[in-house]
């Protein structure tokens, strides 16, 4: 093994370390949008009732209000202003 060699692996090592510490970082700073999108489900799969604390100001008695920031329940999701 010459001098090439390793110092070509060691750049190698370093340079998956450091696309792995990115990708790391990217999902823990998308860590609360996936907790919240995934107590959306969870309410919408137990038929709308509010199983966690929820910070949402939209909300009453576990449901959206139909008036509140657009949402039409007809929409399918699709935002109308």
């Amino acid at each position: 093994m010459s001098w090439d060699d390793l110092l070509l692996l060691i750049l190698a090592f370093f340079g998956a370390v450091s696309l792995l510490l990115a990708q790391i970082s990217d999902v823990l700073s998308r860590l609360p949008q996936i907790i919240r999108a995934w107590r959306q489900v969870r309410q919408e799969w137990s038929g709308g009732r509010d199983t966690g604390s929820s910070a949402s100001g939209a909300r009453t008695s576990g449901r959206l209000r139909q008036g509140d920031a657009g949402i039409d329940p007809n929409s399918c999701g699709r935002h109308q202003p």
